[in-house]
């Protein structure tokens, strides 16, 4: 009846891409069994050739607010069948490893709703890189998606690594296997996001790896 209803809730946002995966593999597996995770389109899905930074973050805005709605109403359903459940926080733990309590790209690379580009970004078939991911931890078993464990891109495209202003990009092709740092020097990437907060109040959107990659146009 849970695995119904929540269907039924996405049939409303035909838009966005959805699975369930196990987290055995998670610090959360002693509390929660599953997660669902869950992908929306960036509001405009821009290319190289139309992207501005203010156009790409205003897509990351639209997305979130779909995710809040969707989150709100995945809420109502699981409260309703008094199932435990639990979102876990999108933030980073801290400015030093970067790393979130729960990772939404390893469990929508689990759920089979695509694979980790060179740009270190879950890449779907339809969208590209250009989506949001959010998830939620649900204490039940659901039909589980099929995992994936290999890039779909190209061996020859450098698209998005060659799109970096920085070079942080290592032009590495990811497997199940591949560490991030393999692929990226995320601190580097970090520190130059970050020269912009007195700016915009936030760090810089910088999407260019992600508008650059052909999959998903």
């Amino acid at each position: 009846m849970v695995e119904e209803k929540i269907q039924q809730l996405f049939s409303r946002y035909p838009a966005s891409i959805y699975g369930f995966t196990s987290i055995s593999y998670s610090l959360y597996a002693s509390q929660y069994q599953s997660a669902l995770v869950f992908a929306v389109p960036y509001g405009e899905q821009l290319t190289i050739e139309n992207y501005t930074e203010e156009r790409f973050e205003r897509g990351i805005k639209d997305a979130k607010r779909i995710i809040e709605e969707i989150l709100i109403q995945i809420e109502e359903i699981l409260n309703e069948h008094k199932v435990k459940y639990v979102i876990p926080s999108v933030a980073q733990s801290n400015e030093e490893e970067l790393i979130a309590p729960f990772s939404f790209k390893y469990a929508a690379v689990n759920a089979g709703l695509g694979w980790i580009g060179k740009n270190d970004v879950v890449v779907t078939e339809k969208y590209g890189p250009r989506v949001r991911l959010s998830a939620i931890l649900i204490d039940r078993q659901f039909v589980y998606g099929q995992r994936i464990i290999k890039s779909n891109c190209p061996d020859s495209c450098k698209k998005c690594v060659e799109s970096c202003p920085y070079h942080a990009l290592h032009d590495v092709k990811w497997d199940i296997d591949t560490l991030r740092n393999d692929m990226i020097d995320y601190q580097l990437c970090n520190q130059k996001r970050s020269l912009y907060i007195e700016k915009h109040g936030r760090k810089n959107a910088c999407g260019l790896c992600m508008v650059a990659c052909p999959i998903g146009v």
